[in-house]
């Protein structure tokens, strides 16, 4: 952590930095996962903002109903009207929410521990990566990607996965209803049982752990499709 002061007081930041890691070699139904969703100002971390957060837990291969828990933020520099039309989160809205710095305590209370989950993952790693640095902590989770499980499901079963795949088609797919789409709860939801059923689906082609889930994008690099 060198380099990385923490942020006096935050007993969150503290036992996130502090947590165990869950090993690689975990099987998928031992592990403990946050999945997570963010609906943001733009999608360039540098510039853009975290507004709003939907994490719920997935726990012995279900998906943990009670364990939901959400949050808003207040962004420092508005909200975009574009970004308004696609979550609905008007400045307003926003205007007695905590600052991201507050609020992120909540989330870290959920990713504590477990294996983060997030669809079209590189958007949350980024936006959560660069938060948890200006707390003074790194992320440190394992982070699977539904995006690269649902491709990696639809290679194993002869498609052509296509590069980019909506939560929303991915779920369809699968027979999952979509749950309040660009509704960060809804969301983690949706991608909670998307994740669920791939893992599943996945599994029965052989033990998954938390390291194959994690490399589902290196494996669909060398599978024929």
């Amino acid at each position: 952590m060198r380099g990385l002061p923490m942020r006096p007081g935050s007993e969150a930041a503290r036992a996130y930095r502090d947590a165990a890691r869950i090993a690689d070699r975990t099987p998928w139904r031992e592990a403990s996962f946050c999945v997570v969703d963010l609906e943001l100002t733009g999608l360039d971390p540098r510039h853009h903002e975290i507004v709003s957060w939907g994490a719920v837990c997935v726990e012995g291969g279900r998906v943990v109903c009670a364990t939901a828990a959400e949050g808003l933020a207040r962004p420092e520099r508005g909200v975009p009207a574009e970004a308004v039309r696609i979550h609905g989160l008007r400045p307003a809205d926003l205007a007695g929410a905590p600052p991201l710095a507050e609020a992120l305590d909540g989330l870290l209370q959920v990713m504590t521990g477990r294996v983060l989950v997030a669809h079209a993952a590189w958007v949350e790693r980024g936006f959560l990566g660069r938060a948890l640095r200006a707390r003074g902590v790194r992320l440190r989770n394992p982070v699977l990607d539904t995006c690269a499980l649902g491709r990696l499901w639809l290679a194993g079963t002869g498609r052509t996965p296509p590069p980019a795949l909506s939560l929303a088609g991915l779920a369809a797919a699968l027979g999952v209803p979509s749950s309040r789409p660009h509704e960060a709860s809804g969301d983690a939801f949706t991608t909670a049982q998307v994740f669920v059923a791939l893992a599943t689906l996945l599994e029965s082609g052989g033990p998954e752990t938390v390291g194959t889930l994690a490399g589902a994008e290196a494996r669909l690099r060398v599978q024929p499709v």
